[in-house]
């Protein structure tokens, strides 16, 4: 245990509920547990089952009764979790949203700070933090500077670093490539065995974890707890009914890659290199770069060549470039060096350049969908959301609602058509933002971290619904590290290495 910091801490659930305001459904209800001190939990679901949800509860930051209706009781050490506020560190699942500070060293402090640690005390944990997740950075460096994966480990070394007695971890992985997957856990791993604290991780993913936790709890999609104890015993399923629940276990089958005939080219890019920062812009929006200027090459530059039917994934380590090239294959950033050139199925009377199309061009040739789902979302339900791309295009309301409803149905979001799409769980956003770029019948695909958040059997949907894309002659370009997802999508891997240079 180490000295002067909060003891592991005791967590107990009594017939606990939210709904989120203009929410007819509850976004979790009916759970009853009861965590003793130093207990490692797992906590399983389908999307939507309200794990995420639970762990805001813990720890204190749902808001007041403007943003949601409580039913039940959370108790932290014996006090709610607005009263034990610092007693528990909440990981969530958006890394964005964590991120307080312009700098690394400060963000990481931040907690420590308000927490009282002694100046001295608190940087050295914070350089310990920052070493056990393996973000190996200066501390001077802008936050800004970070890829979603880095800011994931960002978030966590700050929790590391407050040394809380209830760590709660909200699919700290998810972001994350094969090897951070391994240094996270054991960097969460080492701090437990530091403290003793108690922990509570929500995963869709079972292996991971499944040799760090002493139980699993599984929520219900209806409500309530579906299974509760050891791992071994929960995790055997001799019903099969956590399977049918969408709940990734060990040995659950991918499904077979399509076979399809690729067509006509699409999307070329020659020596591309890609980047963030003052390059010349061009057609519609030519710009000129200030003397003295230079973009921060993010990636090697590659050759691509996208064709009916293709699938690419842009794979490799958190930072590489994969963002910052699947926004430059979308015609959303311009390269920085090398051609990215629309051929003629994809171009369709447009300009040859990507970077030139206005919004309404884009529409229907490429559909970007952002590592952060909310950073594209515009209306204020789901309903609404999915019919704005159509509606965009002056399609007919009969058109418009076809595309919509058959949308809800295939994503699984009939049940949350009339919610406002930021009060929905992790899952279920990526879900609408995929379902977002699809609504308009893109040629193109362009998807970063398209399975983050998914239970077993919504991964299966949108890795059947991509594949009937490709079979209808679209592309798909994914940044992921699901090699699950590249394997079942039939999609060729191109593998990035970070190139950190100015250009």
């Amino acid at each position: 245990m180490i000295t002067g910091q909060p003891a592991p801490v005791a967590v107990r659930v009594d017939g606990w509920g939210w709904r989120y305001s203009g929410r007819t459904a509850w976004a979790a209800r009916g759970i009853d547990l009861a965590i003793e001190p130093g207990e490692r939990v797992l906590l399983l679901g389908a999307s939507g089952a309200g794990k995420s949800t639970l762990l805001a509860g813990l720890a204190g930051v749902l808001g007041g009764d403007d943003d949601g209706e409580p039913e039940g009781a959370l108790a932290i050490g014996g006090r709610s979790p607005a009263e034990a506020r610092g007693t528990a560190g909440l990981l969530l699942q958006d890394p964005d949203a964590q991120v307080i500070l312009a700098r690394v060293g400060d963000d990481v402090a931040f907690a420590g700070e308000n927490l009282g640690v002694p100046r001295d005390e608190l940087w050295a944990r914070v350089r310990h933090a920052l070493d056990a997740v393996g973000l190996d950075v200066p501390l001077d460096r802008p936050t800004a500077q970070l890829s979603g994966g880095q800011k994931q480990r960002l978030a966590l070394a700050g929790l590391l670093a407050m040394r809380p007695g209830l760590l709660l971890l909200d699919e700290p992985t998810a972001n994350l490539d094969p090897e951070g997957v391994l240094e996270v856990r054991d960097a969460v791993r080492a701090a437990l065995d530091a403290t003793g604290a108690t922990l509570v991780v929500v995963e869709h993913r079972v292996a991971v974890w499944r040799d760090l936790v002493t139980r699993v709890v599984v929520l219900g999609a209806d409500g309530g707890v579906l299974a509760d104890g050891d791992p071994d015993t929960v995790l055997r399923d001799v019903a099969g009914e956590l399977r049918r629940a969408g709940v990734w276990l060990p040995g659950t089958p991918v499904p077979e890659a399509p076979v399809v005939s690729e067509g006509a080219p699409l999307l070329t890019g020659r020596s591309l290199a890609f980047g963030r920062g003052p390059a010349v812009t061009r057609g519609r929006r030519r710009g000129r770069a200030r003397a003295g200027d230079a973009a921060v090459v993010v990636g090697h530059p590659v050759d691509v060549d996208l064709r009916e039917g293709s699938a690419l994934a842009l794979t490799g380590r958190n930072g590489a470039g994969k963002s910052t090239l699947a926004l430059t294959l979308g015609g959303l950033l311009p390269p920085v060096a090398g051609s990215l050139t629309a051929e003629a199925t994809l171009a369709a009377g447009a300009a040859s350049d990507p970077t030139a199309w206005r919004s309404r061009e884009l529409l229907t040739r490429i559909g970007s969908v952002f590592q952060n789902p909310e950073h594209q979302f515009i209306a204020s339900t789901v309903r609404e959301e999915l019919a704005a791309g159509p509606r965009a295009l002056r399609l007919a309301e009969t058109e418009v609602s076809a595309r919509v409803e058959d949308l809800l149905a295939r994503l699984a979001l009939e049940s949350v058509a009339e919610a406002n799409p930021f009060t929905l769980s992790g899952g279920q956003k990526r879900r609408l933002s995929v379902g977002t770029a699809l609504a308009t019948r893109p040629r193109l695909l362009v998807l970063d971290e398209p399975t983050f958040g998914q239970d077993a059997r919504t991964w299966e949907g949108l890795v059947a619904l991509l594949a009937e894309l490709r079979a209808d002659g679209h592309a798909v370009v994914a940044a992921t590290h699901d090699a699950e997802f590249v394997a079942a999508v039939g999609a060729s891997s191109l593998r990035l290495d970070a190139a950190e240079v100015a250009a």
